[in-house]
């Protein structure tokens, strides 16, 4: 039987890449120099599509691809995908959930512990040769202060039981209410005016884009930091830039940015907000699980036409 043609549209690390070049007819539309000229020449082959968590999927390279049946996202966010489109074509879009929930929650309890305690700062301090000088400065208790989770899926689970055994009380927002011993907001302006620390965690796209707006930003209010582990997107960027200058919010906690790799200067430039570049999944054994699953999903589905990880939209 010939191997199915994938295209790649992202940057694969090398566990994924050659695993799946070993399989299939890979084609790589995104190093290729003349991509147009790869669509018109392998377009109407192509079954299966291979792309980053980050990555925007246009309706217009879907539609070169008439016999494509699948497409596999090395990523648990599948927001640049376009979800009707795909679901009014029946082309089936899994992703890599589960796999990285544990360390995306390290990464959002990193950050509260690095922007409450002062921990960057504090690093900063101590090489810049200031500790004989003068005393470090006093920080943040975490314990008892509160936590409000935008978004109580996998991940934000996850990081609801990392703070609590934190001591940090939890609260959250999300579609509706669950059965979690934690307390329920309605309302997102709520929740932020309740809290000290406000942890996004809620899958980016159309839905939720910039929902941590300045409204939200105002009700969290001089106490409070911003955390975000989840997209870019989920956030009102210049917004909180400017909530950040006027003092409206006490500091940020930023995995994520609106157009990464590129961060805002004014961002860079503020000593109350702590910057990592999208290292959520950032673990040698996690990049290795995701890309496996990428490939299962891939295997799964030319091998016996059922996928394991099937976004919910489409289920």
């Amino acid at each position: 039987m010939p191997q199915p043609d994938i295209l790649v549209t992202a940057p694969l690390p090398p566990f994924l890449y050659e695993p799946l070049k070993a399989d299939y007819r890979c084609h790589d539309h995104y190093q290729a120099s003349h991509k147009p000229g790869l669509l018109a020449a392998e377009g109407a082959r192509i079954r299966g599509l291979v792309q980053g968590g980050g990555t925007v999927t246009p309706t217009p390279l879907l539609d070169a691809l008439p016999r494509l049946e699948i497409i596999s996202v090395f990523g648990v966010g599948y927001d640049g995908v376009p979800v009707q489109y795909c679901k009014d074509r029946g082309i089936k879009v899994t992703n890599t959930p589960d796999v990285l929930t544990d360390d995306v929650a390290d990464v959002a309890v990193g950050l509260i512990l690095m922007t409450g305690r002062g921990f960057v700062r504090l690093n900063r301090f101590l090489q810049a040769g200031e500790w004989p000088k003068k005393s470090p400065e006093l920080t943040t208790k975490l314990s008892g202060r509160k936590v409000g989770i935008l978004g109580l899926g996998r991940i934000g689970k996850a990081i609801a039981s990392r703070v609590s055994a934190l001591g940090m009380q939890v609260s959250y927002t999300g579609r509706s209410r669950q059965d979690v011993p934690y307390r329920y907001f309605p309302d997102l302006h709520a929740l932020a005016a309740d809290c000290d620390f406000l942890v996004v965690a809620s899958p980016g796209g159309a839905a939720t884009r910039n929902m941590v707006d300045a409204g939200v930003l105002q009700a969290l209010g001089k106490k409070g930091t911003l955390i975000n582990i989840a997209r870019g997107s989920v956030v009102d960027e210049p917004a909180l830039v400017a909530a950040l200058q006027a003092g409206t919010i006490k500091a940020a906690g930023l995995d994520v940015f609106v157009d990464e790799p590129n961060v805002p200067a004014e961002l860079l430039a503020m000593d109350n907000v702590v910057l990592l570049p999208h290292v959520g999944s950032a673990t040698h054994e996690t990049r290795k699980a995701m890309g496996d699953l990428c490939k299962a999903n891939l295997d799964a589905w030319f091998g016996t036409g059922r996928v394991l990880t099937l976004i919910p939209e489409l289920a």
